[in-house]
């Protein structure tokens, strides 16, 4: 009644109390129709109509008394109050009326709720005429039945039934209404089979007849032909049509299959390029709405795609959306009016808009900041709309607004691209799911099927085979969803991986194409699975990379031309969007041809991530697919420029490697995390199942194989990813290696090692060896050393690889082989043999460093690994160490490798017995063998045992190397195979010597002598590099020469020292005889070293001499009566670097053999044959080598010095041997010998080291020994036997002719020779010919003549002496130095001839006297007359600078020969031939008278001087001439005539004296006339001296008075200036005091 006032105020607190009244539930439902028709009055009349509808919303919620009409009116009330004219009102009525109608279906969900345990009749629903009751409902449900059924009816704009009083309605209120119903009580609509009906019957043909007009419209074709207009799409209706849509098909999919198709079919529809922008952008709302619920795509898919003549609607979404993404990319935003009608031709005539303009610029201005796609110029930004998997709508909300929004540029896109992301993510993860759990039960029914019990047996099977049914079922679906979308998401994703520019948007497009391969891979679908991965590394590439193995399978699987736009294929993809990329890498593409550089961006790098994800997480099910995924990382890396590493892993190669490869820092700090995704990738297949694996190395070998094709013919960087990763699958698979062991060593020996890049073959080798290291150190079960045929298996490649020819591959190899030895060589066991085999198969001409590595094995295996070896490897061992001795590539390893032989020789010799057992058991079993087989048993030197025999092969080995081309391996193999025979040759059997001999050491130095015969004499300018050579080796012949010597040496040696052994073995004569013959041939061989070397050796086998450690120092002659000692100290062949330490001293070598008869130790040879022998070897050599050539020139052979001497000391001792039968022919061949050496010339440049300085008088050796030579015989001759003394001539005359060469040098051959002093020694000229210079004999000759005296002195009476005129012969050869006195080469000799003279004829004077009768002397006379004359009147000159004291010296050996003359001849003047006497006489006149010549010359000057000698003579002669009777007139003639011609002579000279004193006045005379007079004045007092010691009556009165006639001219000189003269002349005037007689009584007639 309140309200009935109408008064404003009343009213309003008549309300509240009603709703106060309301709250508390004391409202009847009388009272509630009595509020109801009052409110109504109210509304009518427009009053409080906002507490009007408070007020009705109260009394409907607070209880449910209202009910059917007065219900129907309170709705109307409400719906008429929307449509005022005040606008706060209209909203409240609107929400009150939302909730209104949101009471009533909650009121029949409670009636439901109350009513649900009673068990309801399903009744039939008719599609009864009457619509305004429904028996079957109960109240509330009747209520909200009517109320929606009117909805509907208003919405079509029909009349309601239930809802009387509407004035007006409006569609986009009423479709919200509807949609609000059908989105709260979906159940409601389910559960009662009236309101399912409403929904088939009204909701679905009223939607779509609403949406008609959206369906026939067409954008742009405006101006249409058509008839009637077109209704025009009205954006809030379509709008929320759209919405009901969606909440149809959410919430009643399952009642409105069919209806469902349609809505679906349309809203793909609405998606076409001609519909309105906004349309669009909310159809993929609707259409992303859907896409977030998979069970529901999957209904779909069952309902439509896998029925036979259905629409496949999935499909069609999918490949709606993709067209929809593309048509977008190709449209041009119809925001732009001037390009709305130029559909599909972008940009050309409208002009751009503005976001297009950024993303433009972005071209030169680096990367636009906004999220966006841009594709072909067309730039969309990306928004963000959802979050994932929600699909919140923008324009579906936007309720308020009536005219279309327009749509900001990128929404649709962005939506579209959200509805692939969540499809594809719902998809997958659903069916994941799925698969997951039926893997799970299967994998809990096979686990309880294999321990099942009996009673549930059949049960399980019942289960298992509907789980297979469910299965089987389940699979279609997937399989059919998968097969439905994939080639349209995979065209939508392609085009929008390739237009992003949005890192996190790539992501999104990567991660769902990944997840779709990985399910296509699950599912087994080969072909979509391949097509995803192909396009995620399509991605990965830059554009346009020719990669064969994408774009064949691209076309073929992807050339579906169904979703073509406008004659555009999706799959075309031209990537146009480059330039927005960051590009973060550029580098080289991999390609045959060189292309120039490829760009990656960071696009490309995400894309690699995924690609590297997918492998490693979906390795299992990637099967063929491998081949792509590997392909295309192996593109990458190498753009990257990642380079394998060890194991196999890639790291960033250096900068430098690919000088075009640019890596931003981005780029950089991604490149570690790649590389080691890489590698756990391939680690990660270690989980793989066996058939995976293999699928995996498959693929990698293709690729490995196509890398290799690429890298064939050019010399570039070849790609190694294959090559890599294989060792990388290979190492984390080593658990079960054999099954991938062949394919994969067979792939990396055969075709990647043998490659002609050298860096595809280097990592082909890195590969296999690390394998082989990895397989070798695993830790296998069983172990290796229990499973030989695995350790075979492993090792087999390693023995392969040494039949490719490829240095870099053998390199690797040995390196492997090293470090196996380091690491396994204590457990190789049967590998021995292939590991050896390895470094055995080195060839000579492979290169230094691969001979260097292989050797630092053999090293290894000889330091460390003979113990561990199998005693059959030994001879392996030897051969392989030989062989590398013989290598000449490094000198080195060559020397060292000959040190290696050694190691074994001790080895051997210190395990000797463990080996002979050894090897004796395995021979016995191959013995065995053998027979069985029939065969005889091939082992070199067989018939010896196998222990001598593996000796043996060691000395043929060195043997081998003892004649390499190289000197020094010659050297070293030399020393070291004699050391080794002598130091370990006890172990060999007696009966093996034999071959030692025969097939060792003589066919050793056989070889030796032929290469020295025959070598080069070229000169060696260096010794490769810049090692200078010695002079003494700079000819290959020289080099040879050494060897000759050392193994000459050596054999010598063992002769020497084994002599015990080789004697008892039989041939030993023949053996002595061929070593002869070597020395001989050594020692005439034209090389000095040779030649000296050979008699050393020579000295040694006869035992004569220990060698000399210093090569150079020539032997002492051994003193003969001592014997030569056996046992030699070190011994050190000439030259060599170090001494051999002598194992066996006689005490050992006694021990060893103390349980035999003890050796014999022979001091000489017993057998005089041997001896003989060796004479006729040193006869042979000596006459050989001192013959002098027929023709010389400056290349002719002259035997050395110390050679010679080493001769010439041999035979002492060789004589002490043969001196038996040693007859006068062997001595007349000696002296032709000794003759010819000590007559050998010496060159000038070696003259300085042997000859003594020339004033000292020193023999030199030569000249020691043959003297000595002739001083043993002489001794033997003393003591032997009668008929040896016929030799004392011989000796002599060989002697008398080393005499002679004091003055007169022998003569060797034509040669001409310099006296020493004329040699020029003169280091300038050391490259001109060689001077050869003739030694200094005198010495020599001198020391000779010496001998002579003393064996004359001894053997002066014997008979042969005396017959063969000896002492003749000594005065002949005296007579040679004594004429030439001063012009002798030196001035000793002929003093010494005097001395010597002197003492032979006070020994031979009397014999000869003696024999006087006999004739013997006759012809000995003269000779000494002749020899008298020569020597006191020489014609020499004495040399000016000779002394007075001298002079005098020599004056007094004059006078002793005057001496000998007085006291030795003249008195036995009746035994010796007349005319001897009267030469004397005339001899003693000549020097008593000094000169007959007139005049003096310079040449006279010195006879001044011999005063005393003239005193002699004279009184000599005047005791001769006066004192006897003189026997013949003609005796005292001489004296006479003598006398008066002194006296006249000085009678002239003092004339002349005074004479030109007088006219010289002042000036002095010349000093040879003031020397003349001073002479003469002395000769007269000597004349009166001697006249007065005379018997008187033996002078002539004339001589008297000649003289006293002198004294006038005596006096006359008085007046002269020269003191000299005035005191000679005082001397000579002294004397006439004796002529002062007083005056006779009788003066006598005067003076004549």
């Amino acid at each position: 009644m309140g309200c009935g006032t109408k008064e404003p105020k009343i009213t309003q607190l008549c309300l509240a109390a009603i709703q106060r009244l309301m709250s508390h539930e004391v409202v009847s439902e009388t009272a509630a129709g009595n509020i109801i028709n009052m409110l109504w009055q109210l509304m009518e009349n427009s009053l409080e109509e906002l507490k009007l509808l408070q007020t009705v919303l109260v009394l409907l919620t607070t209880n449910t008394v209202v009910h059917d009409e007065a219900l129907s009116k309170a709705i109307v009330l409400c719906f008429r109050l929307h449509f005022t004219k005040d606008n706060i009102t209209n909203n409240t009525a609107a929400a009150t009326v939302r909730q209104v109608v949101t009471v009533v279906f909650e009121r029949m969900v409670a009636e439901d709720e109350r009513h649900r345990d009673i068990i309801e009749q399903p009744v039939l629903v008719q599609a009864n005429s009457n619509r305004r009751s429904v028996s079957t409902l109960k109240p509330c449900a009747k209520d909200a039945y009517m109320l929606f059924q009117d909805l509907c009816q208003l919405v079509n704009a029909d009349a309601p039934y239930w809802l009387v009083g509407m004035t007006e309605m409006t569609r986009t209120f009423g479709l919200e209404l509807l949609e609000s119903v059908l989105n709260d009580f979906p159940q409601v609509f389910l559960q009662h089979q009236e309101f399912s009906f409403l929904l088939k019957e009204r909701v679905c043909p009223l939607v779509i007849k609403l949406f008609s007009p959206n369906i026939k419209f067409r954008q742009g074709s405006s101006t249409s032909s058509s008839p009637a207009p077109v209704e025009k799409p009205y954006f809030p209706i379509c709008m929320r049509l759209l919405r009901v849509v969606s909440v149809l098909i959410k919430q009643f999919y399952s009642l409105l299959v069919t209806e469902c198709e349609i809505f679906l079919s349309l809203l793909v529809k609405f998606l076409d390029a001609d519909k309105p922008q906004w349309l669009r952008a909310v159809a993929v709302e609707s259409i992303h709405r859907l896409c977030v619920q998979p069970q529901l795509l999957r209904s779909f898919c069952q309902s439509y795609d896998m029925k036979q003549h259905s629409t496949k609607v999935f499909r069609d979404i999918v490949n709606a959306l993709g067209s929809f993404i593309q048509s977008l990319f190709l449209v041009p935003p119809t925001g732009n009016p001037a390009t709305t009608n130029q559909a599909g031709n972008n940009n050309s005539g409208g002009t751009v808009s503005a976001p297009a303009n950024s993303g433009m610029l972005g071209i030169g201005g680096g990367v636009t900041l906004l999220p966006a796609f841009e594709y072909r110029g067309t730039w969309i930004p990306i928004l963000t709309i959802t979050v994932q998997g929600s699909a919140k709508a923008t324009y579906l909300e936007m309720l308020d607004k009536v005219e279309p929004p327009t749509i900001p540029e990128g929404y649709a896109m962005s939506v579209a691209f959200h509805c692939l992301l969540d499809l594809v993510r719902g998809i997958t993860s659903m069916i994941e799911g799925e698969l997951g759990e039926v893997e799970a039960e299967c994998q809990t029914i096979t686990e309880t099927a294999s321990s099942p019990t009996q009673s549930s047996e059949e049960q399980e099977l019942q289960s298992t085979s509907d789980q297979m049914d469910k299965e089987i079922v389940n699979r279609a679906v997937w399989e059919e969803m998968v097969n439905a979308c994939w080639c349209g998401l995979l065209a939508a994703l392609s085009l929008l991986l390739d237009a992003s520019t949005d890192e996190a948007a790539t992501e999104n497009i990567l991660k769902a194409e990944l997840t779709m391969a990985a399910l296509c891979g699950r599912l087994g679908l080969i072909t979509s699975r391949d097509a995803f991965i192909t396009a995620i590394c399509k991605g990965s590439l830059p554009p346009h990379y020719a990669l064969t193995v994408l774009n064949t399978t691209s076309a073929a699987t992807l050339s579906n031309k169904s979703y073509s736009i406008q004659g555009q294929n999706v799959m075309m993809i031209s990537p146009s969007s480059e330039s927005h990329q960051q590009v973060v890498a550029v580098g080289q593409p991999l390609a045959v041809q060189p292309q120039g550089t490829v760009m990656l961006t960071s696009k490309n790098i995400q894309c690699m991530r995924t690609l590297l994800n997918l492998a490693h997480c979906h390795g299992a099910v990637l099967g063929t697919s491998w081949q792509l995924v590997l392909a295309t990382l192996q593109h990458l890396v190498w753009i990257l420029g990642l380079k394998p590493s060890s194991g196999g892993a890639l790291k960033p190669g250096r900068a430098v490697e690919g000088p075009s490869t640019v890596l931003t820092t981005a780029v950089m700090t991604d490149l570690p995390v790649i590389s080691n995704i890489l590698s756990r990738l391939f680690e990660s297949s270690q989980y793989l199942d066996d058939v995976s694996l293999h699928h995996l190395i498959n693929a990698l070998c293709s690729l490995s194989l196509e890398a290799m094709d690429m890298a064939y013919g050019n010399n570039k960087e070849p790609s190694l990813f294959a090559v890599a990763k294989l060792l990388e699958t290979g190492l984390v698979n080593m658990h079960r290696i054999e099954i991938l062991w062949r394919p994969l060593t067979g792939h990396l020996l055969e075709k990647v090692c043998q490659h002609p890049n050298s860096r595809m073959r280097e990592w082909g080798a890195e590969a296999l060896t690390s394998l082989i290291k990895a397989g070798l150190t695993f830790n296998h079960d069983p172990p290796l050393s229990q499973n030989q045929r695995l350790q075979l298996l492993l090792l087999n490649p390693l023995k392969e690889m040494s039949s490719i020819n490829h240095p870099d591959i053998r390199l690797k190899q040995l390196e492997c082989v090293l470090q196996i030895l380091q690491s396994q060589g204590d457990s190789l066991g049967p590998g021995w043999p292939l590991v050896l085999g390895v470094m055995g198969a080195i060839r000579n001409d492979q290169g230094e460093s691969l001979i260097r590595t292989a050797f630092q094995c053999l090293q290894l295996v000889v330091t460390d690994f003979l113990p561990t070896m199998p005693c059959t490897c030994l001879q392996i061992v030897v051969d392989v160490a030989g062989s590398f001795g013989l290598h000449n590539q490094e000198l080195n390893i060559s020397l060292t490798s000959i040190g290696l032989l050694w190691n074994i020789s001790d080895y051997f010799f210190q395990r000797g017995e463990t080996i002979e057992k050894e090897l004796n058991k395995e021979e016995a079993v191959q013995q065995k063998q053998a027979e069985e087989k029939g065969v005889a048993l091939n082992r070199p030197f067989h018939p010896a045992p196998p222990f001598d025999c593996l000796w043996l092969c060691l000395y043929a080995k060195l043997g081998e190397l003892c004649v390499d081309p190289r000197p020094a391996v010659r050297k070293s193999a030399g020393q070291t195979l004699f050391s080794t025979i002598g130091a370990h040759g006890t172990l060999l059997q007696h009966s093996t010597w034999h071959t030692v001999i025969w097939k060792v050491l003589f066919h050793l130095l056989d070889r030796v002598r032929e290469s020295s015969t025959t070598a080069d004499k070229e000169k060696i300018e260096s010794g490769g590099g810049n090692i200078l050579i010695h002079h003494s080796r700079d000819t290959a012949e020289k080099q040879w020469a050494e060897t000759w010597v050392l193994t000459l040496a050596g054999v010598a040696r063992i002769f020497n020292t084994r002599r015990y052994l080789l004697q008892p073995l039989g041939d030993f004569s023949r053996a002595w005889d061929v070593l002869l013959d070597h020395i001989q041939s050594a020692a005439l061989s034209k090389n000095n070293e040779v030649s000296l070397a050979a008699l050393k050796s020579f000295q040694e086998i006869l035992q004569i001499v220990s060698p000399v450690r210093d090569s150079d120092k020539p032997e002492t002659p051994p003193a003969v009566n001592v014997p030569v000692p056996v046992l030699l100290g070190p011994i050190s062949g000439p030259g060599l670097s170090r001494p051999f330490v002598r194992t066996d001293s006689i005490g050992e070598r006694l021990g060893r053999y103390g349980s035999s008869e003890p050796p014999t130790v022979t001091d000489e040879l017993e057998d005089l044959n041997l001896w003989w022998a060796a004479w006729n070897t040193w006869y042979r050599i000596g006459s050989e080598s001192t013959k002098p050539p027929v023709t010389f020139d400056k290349l002719t052979f002259i035997p050395s010095q110390p050679f010679l001497t080493a001769l010439i000391q041999i035979f002492p001792a060789l004589y002490q041997h043969i001196k038996t039968g040693f007859n006068m022919d062997d001595l007349q061949k000696l002296g032709v010998i000794l003759h010819s050496a000590v007559s050998v010339p010496i060159s000038s440049d070696a003259s300085p080291f042997i000859l003594p300085s020339y004033t000292e008088a020193v023999l030199t050796s030569l000249q020691e020994a043959v003297l000595t030579a002739l001083d043993v015989l002489q001794k033997a001759i003393c003591v032997g036997p009668e008929n040896m003394q016929i030799m004392y001539p011989a000796i002599f005359d060989q002697l008398l002719a080393f005499v002679e060469f004091s003055c007169k040098p022998p003569q060797y051959g034509q040669l001409e020779t310099k006296h020493i002093a004329n040699a020029k020694y003169n280091q300038i000229q050391l490259f001109a010919p060689a001077e050869w210079v003739a030694l200094n004999y005198v010495p020599f000759a001198e020391r000779s003549l010496e001998v002579v005296v003393d064996l004359y002195q001894k053997t002066a009476c014997h008979k042969a002496v005396v017959n063969e005129k000896v002492l003749q012969n000594i005065i002949k050869t005296l007579r040679v130095p004594l004429s030439l006195k001063y012009s002798c080469p030196s001035e000793s000799t002929w003093k010494l001839a005097v001395s010597s003279l002197l003492k032979v004829l006070s020994i031979g004077l009397p014999v000869a006297r003696q024999h006087a009768s006999s004739g013997k002397f006759d012809s000995m006379w003269p000779e000494l007359a002749n020899t008298f004359e020569d020597f006191l009147f020489t014609k020499s000159i004495p040399p000016d600078n000779l002394s007075i004291q001298e002079f005098q010296r020599n004056e007094s050996i004059d006078v002793e020969v005057v001496q000998l003359i007085s006291t030795e001849i003249l008195p036995y003047a009746n035994f010796i031939p007349k005319e001897f006497v009267g030469q004397i006489m005339t001899m003693l006149n000549k020097g008593s008278i000094h000169s007959q010549s007139s005049s003096f010359t310079e040449a006279e000057i010195d006879i001044r001087l011999r005063e005393e000698f003239s005193k002699m003579c004279f009184e000599t002669l005047l005791q001769f001439s006066f004192s006897n009777k003189v026997t013949t007139p003609q005796e005292g003639y001489i004296s006479r005539m003598a006398l008066s011609v002194l006296l006249k002579r000085s009678q002239d000279v003092l004339h002349r004296y005074i004479e030109d004193e007088r006219l010289s006045g002042k000036c002095p005379l010349p000093r040879q006339q003031v020397t003349e007079i001073i002479f003469v004045l002395k000769a007269v007092s000597t004349l009166i001296d001697s006249l007065k010691k005379t018997q008187p009556e033996n002078v002539d009165g004339n001589t008297w008075a000649q003289v006293i006639a002198l004294y006038p001219t005596l006096v006359e000189c008085i007046t002269c200036s020269s003191s000299e003269v005035c005191s000679a002349l005082k001397e000579a005037l002294v004397p006439f005091k004796d002529f002062m007689h007083p005056p006779a009584s009788k003066v006598q007639n005067g003076e004549s």
